[in-house]
């Protein structure tokens, strides 16, 4: 445990069981600043195989699988966690972990997104996750969660929104202000050697906001492409569900790896011809900016985080309305500029990249301690 500031810091999590991007920027954090990590259930073999150490990082108790009793005891063990007063500072990097803030002060939150179930997503969960004899209770849950929910965050000291999207949101459920600090990529980890590649990638948590169907639905009609799907999900109901219905999709020229670690990772991106994302109003998307780390041109939707990360027609395309055959026609584009000039693309990407460097990322967290 290292002094930074003069402060020993811990850092609250809601569940590190699974890797993706907000438990990348938890484990970053811990790393840059010396800081000990608590959360719940804990996959220590995969914090290992992303490249981070899980020495300093401790289970408050372990939680179920499945949804709404995860997130519910994540958020009820964090509303009873007392470190008394052993840390000066705790960041909380996590949006059910928020409750940790009641008793453990001084604090700042780092806001990956509000809940998004009870929230912004709230509607999109009740129609398409939630059965329908199930929704007037589902309903209950989210009233009471949202009561309780504004009375943590009135315990928050500072509140640090990672995207200008998430900022937004904050402020119309939360009534909260905000600064901004977008997320860290290790951007000299990603690079590029052959430049004629011949797949595209996408990387993403197999849920159905990610929208990976459209993507199936797109290749399923360009049989000459091929696209890799990196995508990782938890073992509750919804994500296993969903995943299956994925991999019954799935056409010939699309290959699903469950998971790859962070050398796998940096390797696939390195070899693509380009990034394929289409996550709905995403917070922020990281992988999107690792993608054009590795001098990769992205197709998004022209929403959410991705707005303020791709360059239109300069490191990729921002879709509107996106759909299949808008991600073929993208395809299409980026290909042929491709052909006509294989570094249309190249430096705008990895200049853009540049600007969300980790460096810069905890240059800016450490300001704000």
């Amino acid at each position: 445990m290292n002094l930074i500031h003069n402060k020993k810091i811990a850092i609250f999590h809601n569940y590190l069981d699974n890797i993706g991007g907000a438990e990348m920027v938890t484990l970053t954090l811990s790393k840059e600043l010396g800081a000990d990590i608590y959360t719940t259930n804990i996959d220590y073999e995969k914090i290992n195989k992303m490249g981070f150490s899980g020495e300093n990082i401790f289970s408050i108790g372990k939680i179920p699988t499945n949804a709404p009793f995860r997130q519910q005891m994540a958020s009820i063990r964090f509303r009873f966690l007392n470190l008394k007063n052993k840390y000066d500072l705790y960041i909380i990097s996590g949006d059910w972990a928020v409750s940790g803030a009641v008793k453990n002060k001084p604090n700042i939150w780092y806001v990956h997104s509000p809940i998004r179930e009870i929230w912004d997503s709230y509607k999109f969960v009740r129609n398409n996750l939630v059965p329908f004899p199930l929704r007037p209770v589902f309903d209950i849950w989210v009233y009471l969660n949202r009561f309780f929910n504004k009375k943590h965050i009135k315990n928050v000291d500072k509140l640090v929104a990672n995207s200008h999207n998430v900022s937004d949101r904050i402020k119309k459920f939360l009534n909260r202000e905000s600064i901004i600090i977008h997320p860290p990529i290790n951007t000299k980890d990603f690079y590029t050697e052959n430049k004629n590649d011949s797949y595209w990638l996408s990387v993403n948590r197999l849920f159905s906001n990610k929208r990976v169907e459209m993507q199936l639905e797109a290749f399923r009609k360009m049989p000459g492409e091929k696209l890799i799907i990196v995508g990782s999900f938890e073992k509750s109901k919804h994500f296993v569900e969903y995943s299956n219905k994925i991999k019954e999709m799935c056409p010939e020229n699309v290959e699903i790896i469950h998971w790859a670690n962070y050398d796998q990772l940096t390797e696939i991106y390195k070899n693509c011809l380009g990034f394929i994302t289409t996550a709905q109003d995403e917070d922020f998307g990281m992988t999107a900016v690792e993608a054009m780390a590795s001098g990769k041109p992205v197709i998004a939707p022209n929403e959410g985080g991705y707005k303020e990360t791709v360059i239109q027609n300069k490191t990729g395309i921002l879709i509107d309305e996106i759909n299949s055959d808008k991600i073929i026609d993208a395809v299409n584009v980026i290909k042929s500029n491709l052909y006509l000039n294989q570094d249309f693309y190249y430096q705008n990407c990895i200049d853009r990249a540049k600007g969300f460097d980790t460096e810069i990322f905890i240059s800016k967290i450490r300001d704000n301690l």
